[in-house]
């Protein structure tokens, strides 16, 4: 009885240091830009095992310095309700397991919040222990966060090409240009590699990434305008068609992974 009392005390004394040490974790992070993430230091591993040389570019900016055509993509592209959920999309979630009862093939229902959560917190995997811990830190930045916090730590951390990271790294890679001067078409095909970016490279769209292009700009228009990032001011000339979108999705009721 007494071990089994010390080892209750021991485990509980383990819980309250996790809990306290990852809301001390997500504080910090409300305000530290986020230079490294667990996903670069694997990647980099495994660029060393296959023997090809450690590539590793990054370079955080504030959403200020973001174009607001690349929040609109990766909104359009990823996460159409990303402005009303709290950090899970129910209907994707349930679309996507009845999809997969019927033999269909899996595809994913993370959020814009879920994927931020697990690129800066966690490491690549589908364990259910891996999602569970995942969708307590997604609570976390929800509520500690923000929305405004959420995407620009997301666009500085998002893996986009083989040893790139955040929208900063990639406009300049392959589009020689700082990520506040980023195009609505080039935001938008940067934003069609995001289902694999290390498969699919924006400097070097094929044919499907072309046509993916074209479905994210087509939703872009669709959806309200998030008033988010670099605009130089401009404002939404269609002032008569924003007053009749009623939700943030599109009235597409099918998403792009589909």
């Amino acid at each position: 009885m007494i071990l089994l009392k010390r080892i209750l005390i021991w485990l509980r004394n383990l819980f309250i240091f996790l809990f306290v040490f990852s809301l001390l974790w997500v504080v910090a992070g409300k305000v530290v830009p986020v230079y490294y993430t667990p996903l670069m230091f694997i990647r980099l591993y495994e660029q060393f095992q296959d023997g090809k040389p450690l590539k590793l570019k990054h370079t955080w900016v504030p959403m200020s310095k973001i174009a607001q055509p690349m929040v609109q993509a990766v909104i359009s592209s990823e996460d159409n309700l990303f402005m009303e959920h709290r950090g899970f999309d129910i209907e994707q979630i349930k679309k996507a397991k009845n999809e997969a009862d019927r033999g269909k093939r899996v595809r994913g229902a993370s959020t814009i919040s879920q994927q931020t959560a697990k690129n800066v917190f966690l490491w690549p995997g589908k364990s259910y222990i891996r999602k569970g811990i995942e969708a307590y830190f997604t609570v976390l930045i929800e509520w500690v966060w923000g929305k405004e916090r959420i995407m620009e730590v997301y666009l500085n951390s998002i893996e986009m090409g083989e040893g790139i990271y955040g929208v900063e790294a990639v406009a300049r890679e392959h589009f020689n240009k700082p990520a506040y001067k980023l195009t609505k078409r080039q935001a938008a095909l940067i934003a069609a590699t995001l289902p694999n970016p290390r498969k699919f490279n924006s400097a070097k769209p094929s044919p499907y990434m072309i046509k993916r292009q074209a479905k994210i700009l087509s939703l872009m228009g669709k959806l309200m305008k998030v008033e988010m990032g670099y605009n130089e001011g401009n404002s939404d000339q269609d002032s008569g068609e924003i007053k009749k979108r009623k939700k943030w999705r599109a009235l597409v009721t099918t998403t792009l992974a589909e």
